[in-house]
C-alpha cells in the first residue's frame, strides 16, 4: 500500500527533526590547537618544553627533568576537549602527562603515576587522599588503550559536577565531585622529575 502524501510528509519531518537533535546532542568541536604554533595557549617560559612539528604538538622535559604545564590562554569550566595523544616509554619512570582542569585543580592522568608509579591513563587525580578515587579509575584503561606509539584518542568532559572520560570512543571513567567547581586554565602536562616525551594533536574543544 502507497503511503498518503501526508504520511510522507510526517515521516520526513520527524525524520529531519531526528537529525536536528542528534547534531543539537553532540557539540560543536572547535580547534584548539592550530597545528603550526602556541596560539591560544601562554607561550612564556614554555620554549624549552614544547614544540610543534608536522601538526604534532610535542611536550619533552629539560635536562634538568624540572616540569612545565602548557596552559590555555582562556578558562574553561563546562566543556568537552578531545585529542590524539601518544608517548613511548624510554625509562624505568615511564611517562606522565595529563590534563589539567578547575579550580582547584583535577586532572586526567595519563601514562604513569608519579605517586603510584603505575599506569593510571584514564583515570582522575585529585591530590586528595586518596589521589585517585576509586569512583573515578579508569579499570578497563589496557584493554581500550592501543599499543605504546601509537595514536589514542582522548575525550574529556567536565559539566558540573561531573568529569567523564573515554579512551578510543568507549567511556573509561566518571567522577563526581563539587568541590572543583571554579573555572579555570586547562593544562597539558609534562610531569617533573621524569625523563619523557609526549606528542599531541588534533586539539579540539566545545564549551557546555
Amino acid at each position: 500500500m502507497k503511503p498518503s502524501p501526508r504520511s510522507a510528509i510526517l515521516a520526513s519531518v520527524l525524520a529531519l527533526t531526528a537529525i536536528v537533535r542528534s547534531d543539537a546532542a553532540e557539540p560543536r568541536l572547535v580547534p584548539l590547537f592550530n597545528g603550526k604554533d602556541l596560539t591560544n595557549f601562554k607561550a612564556e617560559g614554555a620554549k624549552p618544553f614544547w614544540r610543534v612539528e608536522n601538526g604534532v604538538l610535542i611536550g619533552e622535559n629539560d635536562a634538568a627533568q624540572t616540569g612545565h604545564y602548557l596552559w590555555t590562554e582562556k578558562e574553561y569550566k563546562d566543556f568537552v576537549i578531545e585529542f590524539d595523544v601518544r608517548w613511548k616509554t624510554t625509562t624505568p619512570r615511564g611517562v606522565d602527562t595529563g590534563l589539567q582542569m578547575r579550580k582547584p585543580a583535577i586532572q586526567l592522568q595519563l601514562g604513569v603515576s608519579g605517586s603510584l608509579r603505575v599506569d593510571m591513563s584514564g583515570s582522575f587525580y585529585t591530590g586528595g587522599k586518596p589521589a585517585y578515587p576509586e569512583a573515578g579509575q579508569a579499570k578497563n584503561a589496557k584493554e581500550l588503550m592501543k599499543p605504546e606509539g601509537e595514536w589514542n584518542t582522548i575525550r574529556v568532559q567536565a559539566k558540573g559536577n561531573t568529569f567523564t572520560c573515554w579512551i578510543n570512543g568507549v567511556k573509561a571513567s566518571e567522577y563526581t565531585d563539587d568541590r572543583f567547581a571554579g573555572a579555570a586554565p586547562l593544562g597539558l602536562q609534562i610531569h617533573a622529575k621524569a625523563e619523557m616525551k609526549c606528542e599531541y594533536r588534533n586539539i579540539r574543544i566545545a564549551e557546555l
